[in-house]
């Protein structure tokens, strides 16, 4: 996928320098993410860099379109009205050329000389290039040129700017010196108290984690390099030191949505035939409907209903339609029972669903399970931070009052990419659910939760409400059953995601449900193992509350709480070693967790949500 500047037409033309996923340019190693290739580290371009095949390959999603363009029009960014969705090029590995594929901009551009007796830190114009490496000419006489690699550490800030850290300067505290030579000299913790940059020429030594004080961290001057050299803009930020590799160096902003089939509203029913019903009243409605045309478009709508729609036409009125994951709970909802036999008709069909027998051993705070063997996900990635990612709302969107760092100057579409899977959806009881939330002992918890997340709100600038205490159990328990399936289905936990239906009790559609889904690109689907797992989902849950009474972490893990004395304000209970899951698998990065809601926890017995096992 990501392709390099410096190739040639030969024969023996080389391969990229580098492959990525197309599900990966849209997640992980999207526009303005760093990457690590093989003799290079490097800064993945904006659109604006993406080489497509005449206009790319374009998707069609209108439901996701509600999510992503009031986002693009509240930051003045351009979208298209009529291709707003694009997949990323698909490179030619066999005959690699810049006009195919995805270019990348080296980054950093400080390298650090490997040998162990120089060290020196010398920016790339001043080193050779051999063999697709960057090679230092050592002091002394007989010296051969010695590798180097890019240095570890950038500079970042949380507007998503992203620089080389200007080593000369900030060594010298912003007093020149004649003829700099610098090193870096780490010891072996590796901490940034235990690593040192050196001035040979005048002897003045620094600790890199004086960098990491407020007072002494410099403004951020504005630079994008992946939108081009100069694309800066002006920033009142202070930088931070930002370990290149580090997870919070790039946070994807991403959004998606489940292709459902839509029933054809009445409202559309009227406009098929608008030539006629345009002018019919009350009393020549009757008439009209005696029409062909104008009968097979209507059914058996009454004339209210009817009348009601040809009003709403008139005047332009908006037409009601529900937010994007209430209407895909609503469509899991409708799925009539399962037939014994019963499969899909053919492969055109991207939404297959049917609700099941009770799994034998499911407990009844489980109202039903819905098994999905056919499920069509258009994922979009609309912008990206970093340092700290931005919270969605419960229905997937993003604060709008919330900048994100742009992918692009100049293009007028988003890149997505589609994902053909299968999937389970566990839904649970609405009043058991909502008798819990408002028992005491969860209201006191939620009102610890509720704090840390008003901490984090302070930080962050985020302007989104307290989810509420519903959203940690469903997150939490999804993420329990999740690790349960994945040592059974198959597939590795990493290849499982969950989507989150999460709605509270006074909505006009409150919703409880955990979907669990896998899926791949390019293909038309996957082998059944997911759904076949929903099918012992008592036995799963069973497992996840044995596993998950005691944590290899606890009593330390039981025992916290979001009292902002760390940086996990938005979790209770939640570690490694029992809640969290790899990133891809996760639409919350691993926040928004708490055990305690779900399972008896050390200290925590009264507000579990499962607190006796079951056969």
């Amino acid at each position: 996928m990501t392709n390099r500047r410096k190739w040639t037409k030969a024969r023996s033309t080389r391969p990229p320098d580098g492959r990525v996923r197309q599900s990966q340019v849209v997640s992980t190693f999207g526009p303005g993410s760093m990457l690590d290739l093989l003799n290079d580290a490097v800064l993945v371009g904006g659109l604006d860099f993406w080489r497509l095949k005449g206009q790319g390959e374009v998707v069609n999603e209108p439901r996701l379109l509600e999510i992503v363009e009031p986002l693009y029009h509240r930051n003045k960014w351009p979208l298209s009205k009529e291709a707003p969705f694009r997949k990323p090029p698909a490179g030619d590995e066999r005959e690699p050329t810049e006009s195919c594929g995805i270019q990348v901009y080296e980054f950093p551009r400080w390298f650090v000389c490997q040998n162990p007796h120089c060290r020196t830190l010398v920016r790339a114009n001043s080193l050779e290039r051999v063999n697709q490496e960057y090679r230092h000419r050592c002091a002394g006489v007989d010296a051969k040129p010695e590798r180097c690699v890019p240095v570890r550490f950038v500079a970042a800030c949380p507007r998503g700017h992203l620089s080389d850290i200007d080593w000369t300067w900030w060594m010298h505290e912003r007093k020149p010196c004649d003829a700099p030579q610098l090193k870096l000299e780490e010891g072996v913790s590796g901490d940034f108290s235990d690593i040192e940059v050196v001035c040979s020429t005048c002897g003045k030594r620094r600790r890199l984690i004086d960098m990491t004080h407020k007072e002494q961290q410099d403004f951020c001057e504005g630079e994008r390099p992946w939108l081009g050299l100069e694309a800066r803009e002006r920033c009142g930020e202070k930088q931070r030191l930002l370990v290149r590799t580090a997870s919070n160096g790039y946070f994807a902003q991403t959004t998606s949505a489940i292709t459902i089939p839509e029933p054809e509203s009445l409202r559309r029913k009227v406009q098929s035939a608008w030539s006629i019903l345009q002018s019919a009243t009350a009393e020549t409605l009757p008439a009209f409907r005696t029409i062909a045309q104008v009968q097979a478009a209507l059914g058996s709508a009454s004339n209210a209903e009817v009348l009601a729609a040809i009003t709403a036409e008139r005047e332009h009125t908006p037409e009601a339609v529900p937010e994007i994951r209430t209407a895909e709970w609503l469509q899991f909802l409708a799925q009539p029972q399962e037939k014994p036999g019963e499969m899909p008709r053919d492969r055109t069909e991207v939404f297959w669903a049917r609700r099941i027998a009770r799994p034998q051993g499911l407990p009844s705070l489980v109202e039903r399970v819905v098994l999905a063997r056919r499920l069509r996900e258009v994922q979009a990635q609309v912008g990206f931070t970093r340092l700290e990612p931005l919270s969605k709302d419960l229905q997937g969107r993003y604060d709008l009052d919330v900048a994100l760092a742009p992918m692009s100057l100049h293009r007028d579409w988003v890149p997505v990419t589609e994902m053909q899977g299968e999937g389970m959806l566990l839904v649970l009881d609405e009043p058991q659910v909502h008798a819990w939330e408002m028992s005491e002992p969860v209201l006191r918890r939620e009102e610890v939760l509720r704090a840390g997340y008003e901490r984090w709100k302070q930080g962050s600038g985020s302007k989104l409400p307290f989810p509420g205490v519903r959203l940690y159990l469903l997150h939490s328990l999804a993420h329990l059953v999740m690790t349960e399936v994945a040592l059974e289905c198959g597939y590795p936990a990493s290849s499982i995601r969950e989507r989150l239906y999460c709605a509270p009790h006074s909505d006009a559609v409150p919703m409880a449900g955990i979907l669990l889904m896998t899926g791949t690109t390019g293909a038309e689907g996957t082998l059944g193992g997911l759904v076949e797992e929903g099918r012992r989902l008592g036995q799963h849950l069973a497992r996840a509350l044995e596993d998950a009474r005691l944590c290899s972490n606890d009593p330390v893990c039981a025992h916290h709480e979001p009292t902002g004395r760390d940086d996990r304000d938005l979790e209770g209970a939640a570690c490694h070693g029992c809640l969290f899951l790899p990133e891809c698998s996760c639409e919350r990065f691993n926040q928004y967790l708490d055990r305690a809601l779900v399972v008896p926890t050390l200290g925590h017995e009264d507000v579990a949500f499962l607190k006796t096992p079951w056969t």
